[in-house]
Formats: structure tokens, sequence, C-alpha cells
């Protein structure tokens, strides 16, 4: 699904206009990005499941063309938890 279906369905769904759905679904999508920014981001959406932020340690890899080993730096992703409600729909 696109972020245009999606809209789409939000707005069919609640009985708004498309332009009010993407309104909220781009402040639903700005407010996570802040929340997860934050030291200890996370956001927990009961029944759906939680977003959280995990740094990844420094560590030595491969360049799979080459074989030549590589640095690749510390950083941070957004780790996907799903909750009980959504494991059992799917």
């Amino acid at each position: 699904m696109t972020k245009a279906e999606l809209i789409e369905k939000i707005a069919g769904d609640a009985g708004i206009s498309k332009t009010a759905a993407a309104a909220a679904l781009d402040s639903f999508t700005t407010n996570v990005t802040k929340a997860l920014k934050k030291k200890d981001g996370k956001i927990t959406l009961v029944g759906f499941g939680t977003f959280s932020k995990v740094r990844r340690k420094a560590r030595t890899g491969r360049n799979p063309q080459t074989g030549e080993s590589i640095k690749i730096k510390a950083h941070n992703v957004v780790k996907f938890k799903a909750g009980k409600k959504l494991k059992e729909a799917v």
C-alpha cells in the first residue's frame, strides 16, 4: 500500500476529506519522528505495536565485490515490535 492509497483509505473510513487525512498522516509521521529523536525515544500504540530507537555498535564489515574489510560506524536504527492484536490479525 502506498501513502496515497493509505490517505484515501483513512479519508473513506473517517468520513473526512483527503486533504484532512493527508494532514493527519503527516502529523502522525512528524510526531513519531520527533519522539524517536529524543534520548530514550519510544512510542507504544497499545494493540498495534511499539516503535523504539536502538543504537547499533560500530563494527567491521566486508565489501561483497572486493572482499575488502570496511569500518561501519555506530548509528541509531528504528525497531518495530508488533503488538498482540496485530500479531493475531496477521
